[in-house]
């Protein structure tokens, strides 16, 4: 495997880490599991005989590793258990192959710009995984990480989602808008609603931080700005929710 391609590859691998989800994910054979780590001070009891039992029928390399070293690889010593897994996840891919080798032509995709609460985050990937949408565009920092509170709060759906990622959210949006696909954001003060707006073939759609919203480097990049109408003085929608309206807006905007 040239560089590249070992680089793709391990872009595409999450790093699960406890026990409990670790052995949800092996005991799920739709799952691809490429490395099981564990702590070598790890006391053998039943629940690491089943995980070691698992990685054996399932052919998953093992690796042991000093307390350290596996809080590294989990990046939550705290919270890892002394348990971690690396899950293949070929719909996770870096978001330069939408514009490698021809810009897009038609894309519909949701970008999060700093939004930090795992269970929305969550709830965002398992609503786009549902939705024709072609996926979330997501940085790898500024957002919350792909921890096991995301996994539980997308009901397992992260890992067949597809996710592009980037590592600078503006960068990315840059590459794409010179390429011709239209940036819009969500914005309370908008004067376009969201339901009158007609998206061109290709679009992306940002939706800002809980409480800040869309940061000015995003916003700047941004041709249309829309909103959601609200009614009785509610002020604005949680961001899962706002994900849902956009992800299902093509299915609910069909005649008939």
């Amino acid at each position: 495997m040239d560089y590249a391609a070992r680089k793709r590859f391990y872009d595409r691998l999450i790093t699960v880490y406890g026990r409990k989800p670790v052995l949800e994910v092996l005991r799920d054979p739709a799952l691809r599991v490429h490395r099981l780590h564990l702590a070598r001070s790890n006391r053998r009891d039943a629940t690491i005989d089943e995980l070691l039992e698992l990685a054996r029928t399932r052919g998953v390399e093992v690796r042991e590793h000093s307390r350290e070293e596996l809080a590294r690889i989990s990046k939550n010593g705290r919270q890892d258990q002394g348990v971690a897994a690396d899950v293949d996840c070929p719909r996770h891919r870096d978001y330069r192959e939408l514009l490698i080798p021809a810009p897009p032509t038609r894309l519909q995709l949701v970008a999060l710009d700093r939004v930090t609460n795992p269970q929305n985050l969550g709830m965002i990937i398992r609503t786009l995984c549902a939705s024709p949408l072609d996926g979330l565009l997501l940085p790898r920092s500024g957002c919350a990480p792909l921890s096991p509170l995301v996994i539980k709060a997308s009901a397992g759906t992260l890992f067949r989602c597809p996710l592009w990622r980037c590592e600078s959210l503006p960068a990315a949006l840059a590459e794409f808008a010179a390429a011709g696909v239209e940036i819009a954001m969500l914005a309370a003060a908008a004067p376009l609603a969201l339901g009158a707006y007609r998206p061109p073939p290709a679009v992306i759609y940002v939706l800002g931080n809980e409480t800040e919203g869309v940061s000015p480097a995003v916003a700047a990049l941004a041709r249309r700005r829309l909103a959601v109408p609200m009614a009785n003085g509610v002020e604005s929608l949680n961001v899962a929710v706002a994900a849902g309206l956009i992800a299902f807006r093509p299915l609910l905007a069909t005649p008939g």
